[in-house]
């Protein structure tokens, strides 16, 4: 695979910063440019970045010195790329227009923010459940007019946590499923230092998680008709959104209705030998398991296990039945890996891999 010069617009934030640390030593992909607001243009990314760097590990070194440049000046931040990842703090609006602009100038955008996640020729990917979906890129680039350029979006970062669960079982006839998530404060983009309020608190709304909880499931598992996503009528979701005092770390507890149900072991084999195109192609972020069931009822645990598989893998525990549903269970993921960066990353190993990214000279 010939190497990507790629870009990270919205690099000075959390995900941004968490892209950075994940792209440092990629097989495939450098980073040549970062880009943010224009109050850090101009300055390095370490100095953009002083006192806001929120991961443990250090800002890596050959990005550290690289010069901040203005995300709205897209002719220039597009130059000398081959994609970008998008992660910026914007209205949906101001995103949504953004990213286009990155498109309509050759230059096709990774995006982990939700602007485009309703736009139906916009594939919204989770590459191990619907890497199939990249083929309305074909389609927005004729809506466009655009030979390279597109938008290729992720999914919120709770549904990464119960979602491939779900995946295995759909053809038993999933009817209802009930999920209530346990979010931690990075999905917010927060620390505990710049959030005090979270230490010894739980905060059971965030403003728009529900709706993205119950809609985003049924695009991802759609059928394209007509160069464009349809979402699937069924199952049914109803969600409960909490914000918990956890650093990094989505769990679920899940509750479902299916139409045939099946042994407990058998549910179980499903997920540990479940495996999606990323797998079999061994692509370089792919997780390998990438679903792991633990026998032991007090697992998951968000600290324990929320790194499996580099941040990128599903854990699940606690299968049983249950008095209204035909299953229950618990699952986690890294929200910041997986939920956000990581997952976009393994997006954008997929779109290469299949040639809908290509390198722009």
């Amino acid at each position: 695979m010939k190497r990507f010069n790629v870009g990270v617009v919205g690099a000075t934030g959390m995900v941004g910063q968490r892209f950075v640390a994940l792209l440092a030593e990629h097989p495939w992909f450098s980073v040549t440019k970062v880009a943010a607001s224009a109050k850090s243009a101009g300055q390095t990314y370490e100095e953009a970045t002083r006192g806001r760097w929120a991961l443990k590990s250090a800002i890596p070194a050959n990005i550290a010195k690289l010069t901040v440049g203005d995300a709205s000046d897209v002719a220039k931040t597009s130059q000398g790329v081959d994609f970008i990842f998008c992660a910026v703090d914007m209205s949906k609006d101001e995103t949504r227009a953004l990213e286009d602009a990155y498109a309509k100038a050759e230059t096709p955008v990774i995006s982990n923010n939700s602007a485009h996640r309703a736009t139906p020729d916009v594939p919204m990917i989770m590459p191990e459940l619907n890497a199939e979906h990249a083929s309305v890129i074909e389609h927005q680039r004729k809506r466009l007019g655009t030979k390279r350029g597109f938008v290729a979006v992720k999914p919120n970062c709770s549904l990464q946590t119960y979602l491939p669960a779900l995946h295995p079982l759909r053809d038993l006839g999933l009817k209802h499923v009930a999920i209530a998530t346990y979010q931690a404060i990075s999905g917010a983009g927060k620390t505990f230092e710049t959030w005090p309020e979270m230490i010894d608190n739980v905060i059971p709304f965030i403003k728009g998680e529900e709706e993205k909880s119950e809609q985003e499931p049924l695009k991802i598992w759609g059928t394209i008709e007509g160069g464009v996503v349809v979402p699937a009528r069924t199952p049914i979701f109803s969600a409960h959104c909490i914000r918990v005092p956890v650093s990094d770390g989505h769990l679920a507890a899940v509750s479902l209705s299916v139409e045939k149900a099946i042994p407990h072991d058998e549910v179980i084999r499903r997920w540990r030998s479940f495996e999606g195109r990323p797998q079999s192609l061994k692509l370089p972020s792919a997780p390998t398991p990438f679903i792991t069931y633990f026998e032991d009822d007090s697992r998951p645990q968000t600290r324990l296990d929320r790194d499996a598989g580099n941040g990128m893998g599903i854990t699940v525990g606690r299968l049983r039945g249950d008095a209204f549903f035909d299953y229950r269970f618990v699952t986690l993921s890294h929200n910041t890996v997986r939920g956000a960066a990581g997952g976009a990353i393994l997006t954008a190993e997929l779109l290469a891999h299949e040639g809908f990214l290509t390198p722009s000279t």
